[in-house]
């Protein structure tokens, strides 16, 4: 009955590059931009997310 850490892993990833797209969506970025930063989550899903994280487009909430 273990769980496997790459599976959990995995479902992590997901949930962190779908929650990344909703506010990429979210934001004030041109529609390239949004194009190019949702592109590259879902090629790059790990590397996507840091990169976004630290340098992508902020919420249109602010």
């Amino acid at each position: 009955m273990g769980v496997e850490i790459g599976g959990l892993l995995g479902l992590v990833v997901l949930v962190a590059s779908v929650w990344a797209i909703i506010q990429i969506f979210q934001s004030r970025a041109t529609t390239g931009m949004k194009v190019f930063w949702i592109v590259l989550i879902l090629l790059l899903p790990l590397l996507g997310l840091v990169l976004w994280f630290f340098v992508g487009p902020r919420s249109a909430r602010l």
